[in-house]
């Protein structure tokens, strides 16, 4: 179940009751006249099951709450009402499989902007990749694939493909774009201490080693990048969001992109080259793959209303 509160002009707020009453899936209705300050208002609360949640934000944009008001759900973990109960009942569909879409469009949005932590966590996540190559470390790799934060943007350009919001598609890019030269050139600068302070060699990296698949391009790595973008965006448009820890560690992105700059370093080019095809494998195949998953989910409900507000520039 999910909690709405809206703030609604007091020249709307009977006809938003009107239209909430009738909707199958809110219980417990309930307004609170002229309580809200700025903007100023009544404040309307409902709790309405999932499966509704994209419908109800729907005709509340119709009344253009979100413009002269506000609309906010929130999560709730546990509800003990036979009204919620019976309203989950009535509700068309389940709510594992409720896709809200102007939820989704805005965690893409805050995942795929190009921020100081944003590019501190890729930075990190780069230079533990760097560390595993030298180290010939699978579990550093792990590590380094968990902290990547970049399936954020991926994930916005897969929604901003199939709902053509280009605005979000550039902010994605934009991010991937910056974000990953960046957290790449630093990586090279310590690996280029490393390396002039004896801790970096060519020999180490040319030997037999576990972490070699990192650079080794196969047919496995498209059918692997195709199911873990599929995984993730399922995860991220259901109540699955632990699934999404299995996607980070399922590819070698940020892997390929330390290995990259560990060759580049250390001169082996040939070494550079395959692990930064293995990278743009990966970050294609993520967004294809997620993009169709996103694509069949809209399918399924042609009837929907599309998010069209734009993203928050803050």
């Amino acid at each position: 179940m999910l909690h709405l509160r809206a703030i609604s002009p007091a020249d709307r707020t009977d006809a938003v009751l009107a239209t909430l009453s009738e909707q199958p899936g809110v219980a417990n209705l309930s307004c609170s006249r002229g309580a809200a300050v700025a903007p100023a208002g009544d404040v309307v609360e409902a709790d309405l099951a999932r499966e509704s949640a994209d419908e109800v934000i729907g005709v509340l944009t119709a009344e253009r709450l979100d413009r002269r008001g506000s609309i906010t759900l929130t999560e709730l973990d546990a509800v003990l009402s036979d009204a919620a109960d019976k309203a989950e009942q009535r509700a068309k569909g389940d709510a594992a499989d409720a896709v809200i879409w102007q939820e989704l469009v805005s965690r893409t949005g805050e995942e795929s902007r190009l921020s100081p932590v944003f590019q501190t966590f890729l930075t990190i996540a780069c230079l533990l990749a760097a560390i595993g190559v030298v180290t010939d470390s699978t579990v550093t790799l792990v590590g380094a694939m968990v902290v990547g934060p970049e399936f954020g943007p991926l994930a916005g350009i897969a929604v901003g493909i199939v709902l053509r919001r280009w605005d979000l598609m550039r902010r994605a890019v934009f991010a991937l774009a910056v974000g990953y030269p960046l957290a790449m050139l630093v990586t090279a600068g310590f690996t280029l201490l490393g390396k002039e302070t004896g801790f970096v060699n060519a020999e180490t990296l040319l030997a037999e080693r576990n972490v070699d698949f990192v650079y080794q391009f196969s047919g496995y790595s498209v059918l692997i990048a195709l199911l873990a973008g599929a995984a993730g965006m399922l995860a991220m448009t259901s109540e699955k969001s632990a699934a999404l820890v299995g996607v980070f560690i399922s590819v070698t992105t940020i892997p390929a992109a330390g290995y990259a700059v560990v060759a580049a370093v250390l001169g082996e080019w040939d070494r550079c080259v395959l692990s930064l095809v293995q990278l743009l494998v990966n970050l294609v195949g993520l967004v294809l793959a997620a993009a169709l998953v996103l694509a069949l989910r809209l399918r399924r409900d042609p009837k929907v209303v599309l998010p069209t507000r734009p993203l928050p520039r803050g």
